[in-house]
């Protein structure tokens, strides 16, 4: 992939990611992952009317799994 031609505003941008990007690296994570179209498109008409994020999924994705795996009391 070619870079697009410099600008100050471009080098600007450049410089300030290579220096920031091992703090960006510690404090966040990307998955790079795939779902079917037809279920991902579900899923985003539903976040859409209930005003919700894909993290907020996750979370409770997660916490679900927690509770299912790892009940309480036990």
């Amino acid at each position: 992939m070619e870079r697009k031609e410099s600008t100050p505003e471009r080098e600007r941008k450049r410089t300030y990611e290579e220096k920031h990007k091992d703090e960006r690296k510690a404090k966040c994570k990307v998955w790079g992952t795939s779902i079917d179209r037809k279920l991902a498109d579900e899923i985003d008409v539903f976040l859409i009317k209930h005003k919700l994020t894909k993290v907020a999924v996750i979370a409770a994705g997660f916490q679900a799994l927690l509770e299912q795996y790892e009940p309480k009391g036990d």
